[in-house]
């Protein structure tokens, strides 16, 4: 095992990835004292961990981890995650949580509650963003200040990197892949980035996709409610072209209301953040379904290449 994760650290150094030095917690003139007195302390007394020396090899920022959240960790008012949202901006500190938001458990939040998202058509190793411009104005990227500070809770700090982006900010990654916010998630708890393109998708606290089967344990392969009886209303949802939630071909569809499938009668499964009627015409008429979470085989509900429209709501 440690050789694979110094394999992996060395390969993180080689292509620019940006490693942070776990911390612990308490006051920041403190820690940032410490932090002195140990620079100045002889190198041969200093126990370096292995992600430290990939850090230093490969340039990486002055970071640092806090346990907890930043409330816990006393973060000033309209500070960081605090500090709203807009045009995408560097942070001294941001916050990572394991959490829940809509039907999607568990997913990263932020310090404010906002979902964090991953792109599928980003890269994890190498670790490399691919939404730019109009794009990163959409999906703002979770983007850290040098010398700011990353909050942790229930997210593991080994999981965590930073990239410089292509204009020189640099952007939060978890197990490699870069996160996002939505510009269309108004409020906390908010999923409406969830399945946009086939392609965005909250993201859990491994990096992996949240609201897929593996991945949610609340959720519903054959359209029954949620374990926890949950009852929480779908505002997206994602439907593939074949079952199994296979990447072959997809489309997203978010609400309110009813929406009509741009390409109909061709999906075989579906990924939703909730509860949702699909109906085998369009406009929402013909034969119709309640579906919960998600759906690995439409045929096992007689919805198989059956679907024309989505309510939502």
């Amino acid at each position: 095992m440690f050789g694979k994760r110094s394999a992996a650290f060395a390969a993180l150094a080689t292509t620019g990835v940006l490693l942070l030095t776990a911390c612990g917690g308490g006051d920041d003139s403190a820690q940032d004292s410490k932090a002195s007195q140990t620079s100045k302390a002889p190198q041969a007394s200093r126990k370096t961990s292995e992600a430290e020396r990939s850090s230093a090899a490969s340039g990486a920022m002055d970071l640092s981890f806090r346990s907890g959240t930043a409330k816990q960790g006393g973060a000033a008012p309209k500070t960081g995650d605090w500090a709203g949202s807009g045009t995408p901006k560097a942070r001294k500190w941001v916050q990572l949580s394991a959490g829940r938001a809509g039907a999607l458990n568990p997913v990263v939040v932020n310090g404010a509650g906002f979902t964090l998202y991953r792109f599928d058509k980003d890269t994890a190793m190498p670790s490399k963003s691919n939404c730019e411009g109009a794009c990163a104005t959409t999906w703002p990227p979770v983007l850290i200040a040098p010398g700011g500070k990353i909050f942790v809770d229930g997210v593991k700090p080994s999981a965590i990197g930073v990239i410089k982006r292509a204009d020189g900010t640099h952007q939060v990654t978890i197990n490699g892949w870069p996160v996002y916010r939505f510009s269309k998630d108004t409020k906390p708890g908010d999923t409406n980035g969830q399945g946009v393109g086939g392609t965005w998708f909250g993201v859990t606290p491994d990096g992996q996709k949240a609201g897929r089967p593996e991945n949610n344990p609340g959720g519903s392969q054959d359209g029954s409610a949620p374990s926890d009886g949950g009852t929480a209303k779908a505002t997206s949802v994602v439907l593939f072209d074949d079952a199994g939630f296979a990447d072959n071909g997809a489309q997203g569809l978010a609400g309110p209301g009813c929406q009509n499938v741009a390409r109909d009668d061709v999906a075989s499964s579906l990924s939703a953040d909730g509860s949702l009627k699909i109906w085998s015409g369009p406009d929402c008429t013909g034969r119709s379904k309640v579906v919960t979470g998600d759906v690995a085989d439409l045929a096992a509900i007689g919805f198989d290449n059956d679907v024309s429209s989505v309510r939502f709501g």
